[in-house]
């Protein structure tokens, strides 16, 4: 008699811990075949909600911390990342139509930008803020500060990629991320769990979901800790849903429209610009020796 292999449950990734989703559900997941590659769990609305909570407590701490020290935490998810390159290849293979090579190109993109945006953390701030002249004895300078939690939405395709990229800016900034992580391909995003745990990743500050959007989309856009929301791939009807729940707490929200080769794209994907979303302007006034 054949043996029958016995397809991994992945669980979420919250707070620096992988528990099982609340509500007990979990959604089976097909290869190319047909055939069960694994399960996911479908989180629940008190899944993200927990996720949010522990996120923003979470947030001082990350935001406090020098930016060379983010950018060093950055840097050591892309070294983790990069040990295990072709494990999250075959995981891109295992349910998405593409080639070997196409996956780990993927991939490959996937380390570079978190590479890309450990080196902004300390030096973003030149770009985005600024000196201002002023008629008076005094030194005006406008600076960028983190905003708090970022909830990110990742695309179906790129899975990985798409994740990384919309997960990179914000914590960039000093932002705690919620992210949910792609509906149609969501192995990548729950192995990458693993990677954050193993980089040094203050508990908390990466918060992985997985699931359907459809049960999610209406509590990203409404709760009141979220201070912003990154996302991509989203149905029209998503994008109204997600505007108009935002604008009760005046959320910041960033849609991107990138489709196919484009996610590869550093000037569209790895710019400072990218980072201006998910951050505030503080202005200080400093006194100057009269003339």
């Amino acid at each position: 008699m054949s043996r029958l292999t016995v397809p991994k449950t992945y669980k979420l990734y919250i707070g620096g811990k992988f528990p099982r989703t609340e509500s007990g559900r979990s959604i089976p997941i097909q290869d190319c075949k047909g055939e069960i590659a694994a399960h996911i769990c479908h989180a629940s609305r008190k899944d993200f909600r927990e996720a949010v909570e522990v996120a923003a407590k979470a947030a001082h701490g990350w935001s406090g911390i020098t930016g060379y020290l983010r950018g060093q935490i950055l840097y050591r998810m892309a070294e983790m990342l990069e040990g295990r390159r072709e494990e999250f290849a075959a995981a891109i293979c295992a349910t998405a139509d593409v080639t070997t090579a196409a996956a780990r190109k993927e991939v490959d993109a996937s380390i570079d930008r978190l590479v890309c945006f450990a080196g902004w953390t300390d030096k973003y701030q030149q770009v985005l803020g600024c000196q201002n002249p002023v008629a008076s004895n005094f030194y005006n300078f406008t600076v960028p500060v983190s905003q708090g939690v970022t909830c990110v939405i990742a695309p179906d395709e790129p899975s990985l990629l798409g994740l990384v990229s919309l997960i990179a800016a914000p914590l960039c900034a000093g932002n705690t991320v919620v992210a949910l992580g792609s509906q149609k391909h969501p192995i990548p995003t729950a192995i990458f769990g693993e990677v954050c745990q193993t980089s040094d990743v203050p508990a908390g500050v990466i918060n992985l979901l997985t699931g359907k959007r459809s049960d999610l989309i209406e509590q990203v856009a409404t709760h009141r800790q979220v201070a912003s929301v990154n996302a991509a791939g989203l149905s029209k009807k998503d994008r109204v849903t997600i505007e108009v729940g935002a604008a009760d707490s005046i959320k910041r929200v960033s849609f991107s429209s990138l489709k196919g080769d484009a996610w590869y794209d550093p000037q569209l994907c790895a710019s400072p610009w990218a980072i201006e979303p998910f951050v505030e302007m503080k202005t200080i006034w400093h006194p100057s020796s009269s003339h």
